[in-house]
């Protein structure tokens, strides 16, 4: 089935672009997302139009990301666990943990994205990086403290 993006997609393509996909994956997983069109005669002489208003779709998602950056941007996280007299913790600080600290701190990011050590298992400070997108990231550091 041919579908017009409305959106860009990793792995199938910028918006405004014509690609081909299943069936199914159209008519179940895009379609009622609202992340294609079907490709008929319609929508192909519309299609400038829809690349248009897929850009400034892209262009203000791009904006709110880099502003959401340069709030994260040197955030502090805290951790207390508990650890052994070799500073080796029981358990560990995950990124799921991280998720949940920044969330405290109204920050809206998802697991995936970030990237580098998934699993700290030591105490000490570290610096974890966050990919918004490919080419937005940005660092927060994570302080990792023994629980008395």
């Amino acid at each position: 089935m041919r579908v017009i993006l409305l959106e860009s997609i990793e792995k199938l393509g910028v918006a405004g672009s014509v690609v081909k996909v299943a069936d199914g994956y159209a008519r179940n997983f895009l379609i009622p997302r609202n992340l294609v069109v079907m490709a008929n005669k319609k929508n192909l002489k519309q299609i400038e139009t829809i690349k248009q208003e897929a850009e400034k779709k892209e262009l203000a998602a791009q904006n709110a990301l880099k502003a959401l950056a340069m709030e994260i941007e040197g955030t502090e996280l805290n951790f207390k666990r508990k650890a052994d007299e070799n500073d080796h913790l029981y358990g560990s600080v995950s990124d799921v943990d991280i998720v949940h600290e920044l969330q405290k701190k109204n920050f809206e990011i998802h697991k995936n994205m970030i990237r580098g050590e998934k699993h700290f298992k030591e105490l000490g400070t570290f610096d974890v990086t966050i990919h918004l997108t490919s080419d937005i990231t940005t660092n927060v550091k994570i302080f990792i403290e023994k629980e008395e």
